[in-house]
This record gives structure tokens, sequence and C-alpha cells, in this order.
């Protein structure tokens, strides 16, 4: 799994239930339009938002209705509990990857506790074929994971601990860790470094706003690197909004389907004004 991966959003009707058909709909576009692979249930998921049940129903909708290979799913929870369950749900499932947050509300955590938790997952996966991909969000969770636990779960563990999203927007992060490790599979969360990603090591990106600029990221992926700076301007619109509601009221417009701008709480739907300045992003962003 390599290349554009979007961290898709989910979509919900006014209680907040998961809409099978609307989520079905947006993965296979965005996987027929430049999008290697999707990340299911992530931050722009709204994963933290749902219930272990709702998470469940997203996690086999999804399988059941793409192809797994394509897929990646969230499962970290700051319970390690929750998070074996969820991981083993997924594998269950047929998911090859789960992306795994750090225990995220006893912070920071010291270096030889995150690995004690990262072990205990993988001895509970036992001989599961599932690979755990690090979640570095510091942002949300405090802390960054520090290279030298990266490294050492790497090391312990190379089949199941082979990967890594970081939305720190540190690309030097990033660097340093291809240079440690160069078998680790390193995704930034903007598409802004795929102009230079493959130079530097990069496997790709995994992104939110990805959903709508996947097009144009495949052919800068694939070199077309004169289409950069449009990029950037297209991910910088949209990320100058609130971003998940922001994207989803985008992937409304695509489709025409009003259900699309339901966000749960703490999420409110845009305003008039910032649904303006992004409407004409959803048809330039398609047609790139």
């Amino acid at each position: 799994m390599q290349g554009i991966i979007a961290a898709v959003p989910t979509p919900i009707d006014a209680q907040g239930r998961p809409l099978k058909a609307a989520f079905l709909e947006h993965a296979r576009w965005a996987l027929s339009h430049g999008c290697d692979g999707l990340n299911i249930l992530g931050s722009t998921g709204e994963a933290n938002s749902f219930d272990a049940a709702t998470r469940h129903a997203v996690m086999a909708m999804a399988a059941g209705g793409v192809d797994r290979s394509r897929l990646m799913v969230g499962t970290g929870t700051p319970a390690i509990a929750e998070t074996i369950e969820l991981t083993q749900k997924a594998d269950n499932l047929g998911y090859p990857v789960a992306l795994v947050l750090p225990p995220f509300y006893y912070t920071p955590p010291s270096e030889e506790g995150l690995i004690a938790w990262y072990s205990k997952l993988d001895a509970s996966l036992a001989d599961r074929p599932i690979r755990i991909w690090f979640y570095n969000f510091p942002q949300m969770t405090g802390f960054a994971i520090p290279e030298t636990v990266v490294e050492r779960l790497h090391a312990l563990a190379p089949r199941r601990f082979d990967g890594i999203k970081d939305s720190s927007g540190d690309l030097d992060y990033c660097r340093r860790l291809v240079a440690l490790m160069p078998k680790l599979q390193v995704f930034p969360s903007s598409e802004t470094s795929l102009v230079f990603g493959r130079k530097d090591g990069f496997a790709g990106c995994i992104s939110a706003t990805a959903n709508m600029t996947a097009p144009l990221c495949a052919r800068v992926w694939a070199g077309e690197a004169n289409l950069a700076p449009m990029l950037a301007e297209m991910r910088g619109a949209i990320s100058a909004h609130p971003l998940i509601p922001a994207v989803k009221h985008l992937v409304s417009c695509r489709t025409g389907n009003a259900d699309w701008r339901n966000v749960l709480p703490p999420f409110t739907a845009l305003g008039a004004a910032e649904t303006a300045s992004l409407d004409h992003l959803a048809f330039d962003a398609a047609t790139a």
C-alpha cells in the first residue's frame, strides 16, 4: 500500500448513523479517481466520536463493499483492551493495515510505556497478518511519538510495525525516520510533500484533502511537478476552514447528497460564507 491514500469521511444521517450507500459511492469514486488506498475511521472519519459498535459497522460496510487490500483502518484508542478488540476485528474483516494512535490521555507517556503498550498490541495479535502503522498526530495527542520508539518497535517486529502516518507537519521528522529505517513506509499527511516525496523516500501521503485533490495528487506523484503549485493552492483553500466539515461539504457538492453535510458534535456545519468560498473547488478538483 503506497501512493495516494485518502483519509475518508463518514457520512451520517441526522441521528448520527452511518450511511452505507453514500460511504461506498465516495470510496469507489476516490479509488477510481487517483487514490491507491483509503484510510477508514481516521481523524477525518470522526472515529473518536463513534462508539465501538458504530466503528464495527463502518469497518464491516467498507470491507464488504470495496477491495479490502486497498483499505486501512484506524483502531487506536486510549484503552489497550479496546484497541486490541478493534484491531482484531479489523483483521477478521481482512484489513491489511491498522493505523494506531498512541494512548493519548495519560500524557506524556514514557518511551518504555509506549513500547510496552504497542508490544502488548503486537502480542495480542499473535500470528494474525494485520500490520500496525503508527499514527503520529501531536496536535491531538499532546506529544510526538519519539523516533526511538518507532525504531525499537520496528526492530523488534519489522513485519508488524512497518509504517507510519505523520500528521505533525514536520517533514524533517519524516526524513529522519526514513534515514533510520529505510524499510519503514513513511506517509506525511499533506499532498504538498508529493512533489519531492520519492526523492525523500516517502511512500506517498495519507491526506484528508485528497478526498477532493486525488486526481491532481496522482498526477504530481507520477511526476507532473508543474501541477504542484495548483495542488498546494487547492489544499490550502480547503484547510483554511475546519477540515472535516469542509471535506464533507465538498463531497456533498460533488455528489449532490446533502446528508454529507452532517457532522457529529463538537463539529458544526460550515456557514454560508465558508461554503461559498469552497463550492468551486469540488468542480476544479474533480476535473483536474
